[in-house]
């Protein structure tokens, strides 16, 4: 009796290694950081065989003048022993961090032992800095002739009471701050199982929300506050009612598939991106909807 064992040589197989797409670095992948604010950062990784870490390094440029010596890093495991997974992060620039040009590195293993290093140009800077910096400065989320749903800094206001009933009608307060140029709006309810929480306008995906508001300015020549209802012709944010047929988009959608009207959890949205200056701000509610 023979036995023969036969084994594949694999050494001279080149073993394949990560890849990444849809990289967003910073705010509408505006390749920028605010130190002491929250940085944006979305990619798509595929492994080779399966992702062991993502790690991030914020690194001083070779043969650049710093006022002092500083880097970042984070090491994600969260991700190890997927194939594809989409690594989306926010986190803090620290507060000591000089201003200045960085080198943003992103460094994927593969449980087969390949790496895939890229490294990517950017900019860190002041908020004092910048010529515009959207913030949410006020939202009061209303339930039309009952009171305020939700208030900003101030939480929900009507007890047990968070979110709306079929027929209530529903209006959004907001002011963005510190904005000039061109700049766009939405207010909107997504279902919390859509999984959709955009944070700049161009993200949105309309067959999954339902606006309920949508304003621009354009041209504002000096720093100021945008607001939906101080100034306008009517003076008040749109209304929708909870179960309308349509929703309040510049062109009117129609409230089915998957943005239908349920009994769930659902998010109130505001998303205002400045195009002039491809900056964005975005805040999600946590609120119900019943009565269907």
């Amino acid at each position: 009796m023979f036995f023969i064992s036969c084994k594949k040589d694999s050494d001279d197989q080149a073993l394949s290694a990560p890849t990444i797409a849809n990289l967003e670095i910073g705010s509408g992948n505006n390749g920028q950081g605010i130190i002491g604010r929250d940085f944006h950062l979305d990619m798509d990784v595929t492994a080779g065989d399966k992702i062991n870490t993502v790690q991030i390094n914020i690194s001083q440029k070779t043969g650049t003048t710093y006022p002092s010596n500083w880097s970042f890093e984070l090491i994600w495991t969260e991700f190890k022993g997927t194939k594809n997974t989409n690594v989306h992060k926010h986190f803090t620039i620290p507060k000591e961090a000089p201003t200045g040009d960085y080198d943003f590195i992103i460094k994927v293993t593969d449980e087969n032992g390949t790496v895939l290093e890229e490294k990517h140009a950017i900019k860190l800077v002041t908020a004092e800095s910048l010529p515009v910096n959207p913030e949410l400065y006020s939202l009061m989320l209303q339930k039309v002739d009952k009171g305020y749903v939700y208030i900003l800094n101030r939480g929900f206001m009507l007890g047990e009471d968070k979110g709306f009933a079929k027929n209530e009608k529903l209006k959004g307060f907001v002011d963005i701050s510190k904005v000039k140029g061109d700049g766009v709006m939405y207010n909107f309810l997504v279902r919390k199982s859509a999984g959709h929480l955009p944070e700049s306008v161009e993200k949105i995906d309309f067959s999954k929300v339902i606006v309920t508001d949508f304003r621009e300015h354009r041209g504002m020549v000096a720093l100021d506050y945008f607001t939906n209802y101080v100034g306008l012709p009517n003076f008040s944010p749109k209304e929708i009612l909870i179960g309308a047929s349509t929703d309040n988009n510049v062109s009117p959608g129609t409230i089915s598939g998957d943005k239908t009207w349920v009994n769930a959890e659902y998010y109130f949205g505001v998303v205002y991106t400045n195009k002039t200056y491809n900056m964005s701000v975005h805040y999600y509610i946590p609120v119900t909807m019943k009565g269907f």
